[in-house]
């Protein structure tokens, strides 16, 4: 039963993974706001669940470094990233909010978008995309060359 569990959020991480690529791939069509780092931090959790080898090599890929890794050692983003990823979450909001009818659900769903926006603005520091992990570890290998 546990090696089932491990294996499930092992394909999990990989479906996880699929969809934040896609959504990697959609930042370079305009109009299509496909969030990346929502995938990549469950793709991540059920890495670290499923396997230490998997959690291992994922948190070596390049995807990891750029879109992940401020996050985990800094709890910062970029902007982009934050607004990538309240639009998705919003959207996916409205869609219950228009289709439940109950006042109490939609105050709820009211309620739940007012604490991601606080946690978003509030506790996540936004920084500029030139002052990422990523970018730092960039110009520090063009330097040694």
């Amino acid at each position: 039963m546990k090696q089932l569990k491990r294996m499930l959020y092992i394909i999990a991480g990989f479906i996880f993974l699929g969809l934040g690529a896609l959504g990697i791939v959609a930042n370079f069509i305009p109009f299509i706001p496909f969030p990346t780092t929502p995938f990549l931090l469950l793709a991540s959790a059920c890495f670290s669940r499923g396997s230490e080898r998997f959690d291992h090599w994922f948190k070596q890929t390049k995807i990891y470094e750029k879109y992940l890794a401020d996050f985990v050692q800094t709890r910062s983003m970029t902007l982009k990233q934050k607004v990538s990823i309240l639009s998705f979450a919003s959207a996916s909001l409205m869609i219950p909010f228009f289709v439940v009818p109950t006042v109490p659900m939609r105050t709820f769903l009211i309620l739940t978008t007012l604490v991601k926006y606080t946690y978003f603005t509030c506790l996540i520091k936004t920084i500029k995309p030139d002052h990422t992990y990523h970018a730092k570890r960039v110009r520090m290998k063009e330097a040694m060359k």
